[in-house]
């Protein structure tokens, strides 16, 4: 945790309320998000036994298994939820646009991209854990499915798969996406209720944010937001309504499970657009639509791995494959931290503190600096700023400023309070420097030695020649009646 952050927590202690710990919303929000709350079987990590999904606010879909160790009513639950999510995600596959890029090949890019909004990390692992447990199925053979479920089961692959891409917003967990926004009173591991987190959020009128996350923890009034229910409701009302149905499988033994799970589900169905409205009413920060584009490109890419017949995602991952995973997470992180930074000066404090970055008022400045001789003359304009920060750069130090895309500068010299900086980027190409490239005296600016211009990755080998100390090249990958094993758990 942070120091703003510890801060932020003290101060919602204090007030009674959660603090905002960003100036803008760093995740996009679509317009028209599907939502979708999951239920498992206690003890069974992908068994489902009921879920809420939709679009709309007012009208949830309710599905329901009645009987969750039942195999065939597993995959029908299955075929009912690809009946609402295929049609919503292959919606975006329609309207694409055609995107041109410097040195290369203008390609198609889908104009928009599907969201899943689920509650918690738990809930995304049970995505990926159904996705695991369908994408091999088969609709014909021993044991066939609906043609729709191993299609549900690539797309729940992929989104929790995209879900562990920093700064992706294809898939968003409520609680974590709340959590970057707002620091409360509570713990990490409280703050993973969201009934609770919301009640410091945005507490009812007349009562304190810790009141209302108290009364969140009353099962009664704001069941578990899923995928696992309370073990009171499990014992005292899913049990016996289970059983119920064992003995006698007719409509009104499944619709005494379908009241049991609606219970549980709609007041985490509530909440789950709240916390939407609570988001979107902050405003988006500068490059969220650039990270949305990367994600709106990886859409469109699996798209065309599912139109052109590829199979199943793998099982597990050749070693180069990995390693290029790891590399891609790894910038990605990096990129996200920095793109954070730039777009929100709360987040930059913290580099601030840090020393990493730093913020001050331009006292002097010569915009028309030479360097150079002859052919080699280059523009250089030089300013001095006047900090309070605790500046750990070196002299030398190329840094960027979050207030100007495209600037650079190069730390000059740091003496009392007083740094020198000369510009190097984002001038223009004429021998004197365009109007406002150049911070002029009075300017308040930020500087910081974070920068989104990261190295490649090490060249890594073609999977053909993966070297025996990593087992080799691999098997070209078929999907096989092994695969349709995997267990449920």
């Amino acid at each position: 945790m942070s120091a703003l952050t510890a801060l932020a927590r003290l101060r919602a202690i204090r007030d009674g309320v959660a603090q905002p710990i960003t100036t803008v919303r760093h995740c996009h929000l679509a317009p028209n998000p599907l939502v979708f709350v999951p239920l498992r079987l206690a003890g069974e990590a992908a068994a489902p036994l009921g879920a809420m999904v939709g679009t709309d606010p007012g009208h949830p879909r309710l599905l329901v298994v009645p009987q969750p160790r039942n195999r065939d009513l597993r995959f029908a639950f299955a075929a009912e939820l690809a009946e609402v999510v295929l049609p919503y995600i292959e919606g975006f596959g329609k309207t694409t646009e055609i995107v041109e890029r410097k040195g290369g090949e203008p390609y198609e890019r889908c104009l928009d991209a599907p969201q899943i909004l689920v509650p918690n990390r738990q809930a995304v692992a049970f995505a990926g854990m159904l996705g695991r447990s369908t994408r091999f199925r088969r609709s014909d053979g021993p044991y066939p499915v609906h043609p729709s479920v191993p299609l549900l089961g690539r797309w729940l692959t992929y989104f929790a798969d995209r879900w562990q891409q920093p700064g992706s917003a294809l898939l968003l967990a409520a609680t974590e996406a709340l959590g970057a926004h707002w620091a409360t009173g509570q713990s990490d591991l409280e703050d993973a209720n969201l009934a609770a987190l919301l009640g410091w959020i945005d507490p009812p009128a007349g009562t304190t944010g810790s009141r209302a996350a108290q009364d969140a923890e009353d099962p009664l009034l704001w069941p578990p937001a899923g995928p696992a229910t309370d073990p009171g409701f499990d014992n005292e009302v899913l049990g016996p309504a289970i059983r119920a149905y064992e003995e006698a499988p007719t409509e009104r033994a499944v619709e005494r499970v379908a009241q049991a799970l609606r219970t549980q589900l709609e007041p985490t169905w509530r909440l789950m657009w709240r916390a939407a409205d609570l988001l979107r009413a902050l405003p988006e920060g500068s490059r969220v639509r650039d990270r949305w584009e990367t994600d709106r490109g990886s859409f469109t890419r699996f798209v065309e791995r599912v139109a052109e017949g590829a199979p199943p995602q793998a099982r597990r991952d050749g070693a180069v494959g990995a390693a290029a995973r790891l590399a891609g997470l790894e910038r990605a992180r990096a990129s996200y931290d920095v793109q954070r930074a730039y777009d929100d000066p709360l987040v930059m404090a913290e580099y601030r503190l840090t020393g990493e970055a730093f913020a001050g008022t331009v006292t002097a400045a010569d915009p028309e600096h030479i360097e150079g001789e002859g052919r080699s003359r280059k523009l250089r304009p030089l300013i001095t700023v006047s900090t309070d920060d605790p500046v750990r750069l070196a002299p030398g130090t190329a840094v960027g400023s979050p207030d100007r895309r495209g600037h650079a500068a190069e730390i000059v010299e740091i003496a009392d309070g007083e740094i020198t900086l000369k510009i190097t980027k984002g001038m223009g190409r004429s021998k004197v420097p365009l109007p406002g490239s150049v911070p002029e005296p009075g300017e308040r600016v930020t500087y910081t030695s974070l920068t989104d211009d990261f190295q490649s990755s090490a060249a890594l080998p073609d999977p053909e020649r993966t070297p025996w100390t990593h087992g080799g090249p691999p098997q070209e990958y078929v999907p096989s009646d092994d695969d349709a094993q995997e267990e449920w758990s």
